[in-house]
């Protein structure tokens, strides 16, 4: 998956264009440059994902953030995640003062929508579904409910950047979604993010906000307007050369990653009591990773530990991962900081204690995830699923 496998000549010559000119920063010394690599990127951002608006950001993590703020989400203000996601969704809508409010998962690993209906309330503000692991959390029944109850969707695409959904790249379905490109992506820039969208006020919202509240309107960056308070999450025009040669390879990336995906999938089928993620009608994965189920927590347990010692690696077993299931987050459910929270956080978080997580817990207990490799040859996936399946069978 990560595009850092295919770091060559393409991004030295991006990076070096920046460097030539002597100027890093995204904004400003006009006088200095012809070209600018932030802005770039964002349009062949725009372009691919045929969305009015991109706006560049320094990670993933920054453009839930500012989409959150940009869309009004604030001190208070619930919004709705999955139990299954990285920390960085729980970080983001605890950043602008919201409240996480968590719902159960179904078989496509993303939000079950009659989960996310039963825990909408009078503070609900934007239900934030996940599209884990390259695939898609199904849309449809999400998109109802924001328009039943006046709610904002927005997209975590963080990890599925070439999804589709009814023909509909990943991140534009919702009002604004959210792309990342640290070190681990398909798509990297080392570092950075993207926030698209076809509203121009959020839009607007999200560029001056992630640039200490500057209006960009003179050619004076000194005597720019302030028409709102803001932060620093900019990208670099470094960051966003490396993205600029990594985004052109994007359709190769997924095609890779389809052929070798579909080797492993063909040869997994023939094992019994195995079944795979459900994916949406309509919905496309970028094949970045391959997760399937077996019958019993046990079962799963033993399966990974057995082919992580058969010398099949990149694979996670999520249940038990620090980062991306609840089981280990017990630092954001308590709230363990630097300092002190805002007393509307402390007042209206949720007793986590008291959820129930069984409907996540059977799927995620069940759940292994393959990760898929540009890397590898053709002959190395076969050797792969070969041994995979041996391992399998020896289990189940």
């Amino acid at each position: 998956m990560p595009g850092f496998e295919f770091f060559g000549d393409l991004e030295r010559k991006e990076v070096n264009d920046v460097l030539n000119t002597g100027v890093l920063m995204r904004y400003g010394f006009e006088g200095a440059r012809d070209h600018y690599k932030a802005e770039e990127l964002e349009q062949l951002i725009s372009d691919r994902m045929n969305t009015n608006h991109t706006h560049l950001v320094s990670s993933g993590t920054a453009a839930l953030t500012v989409a959150l703020a940009s869309a009004g989400v604030g001190a208070g203000d619930e919004v709705i995640m999955p139990m299954f996601t990285f920390v960085a969704t729980f970080e983001a809508i605890l950043s602008v003062g919201a409240i996480p409010v968590l719902a159960n998962i179904d078989a496509t690993l993303g939000l079950n929508a009659t989960a996310v209906e039963k825990v909408i309330t009078k503070r609900t503000k934007a239900i934030m579904p996940v599209h884990m692991c390259g695939a898609i959390t199904d849309l449809a029944p999400l998109q109802e409910l924001c328009k039943k109850h006046d709610l904002r969707l927005i997209e975590d695409a963080c990890q599925a950047i070439g999804g589709t959904y009814n023909g509909k790249p990943l991140g534009t379905i919702g009002d604004v979604g959210c792309f990342s490109f640290d070190y681990v992506k398909t798509i990297t820039c080392g570092e950075g993010g993207a926030i698209v969208t076809n509203n121009k006020e959020l839009y607007t919202n999200a560029v001056y906000y992630s640039d200490h509240g500057h209006d960009h309107l003179g050619a004076d960056r000194g005597k720019d307007k302030h028409p709102f308070l803001g932060y620093n999450y900019r990208i670099s025009e470094l960051h966003a050369a490396v993205g600029v040669a990594q985004f052109k390879q994007l359709d190769k990336f997924i095609e890779i990653q389809k052929t070798y995906f579909t080797i492993i999938e063909e040869a997994l089928k023939s094992v019994v009591g195995l079944t795979f993620r459900e994916i949406p009608e309509g919905g496309v994965q970028n094949y970045s990773f391959l997760s399937f189920f077996l019958p019993t927590k046990e079962l799963t347990q033993k399966t990974h530990k057995a082919l992580s010692e058969g010398g099949v690696d990149a694979t996670f077993y999520w249940f038990d991962n620090n980062w991306h299931y609840h089981t280990k987050w017990e630092h954001l459910k308590e709230l363990t900081t630097l300092g002190n929270v805002s007393k509307t956080i402390k007042d209206n978080l949720p007793d986590y204690s008291n959820y129930d997580y069984k409907a996540s817990d059977e799927i995620i207990s069940r759940t292994i995830s393959c990760l898929i490799k540009l890397s590898w040859t053709e002959e190395e996936v076969n050797e792969r699923a070969a041994k995979m399946v041996a391992i399998l069978n020896g289990i189940v």
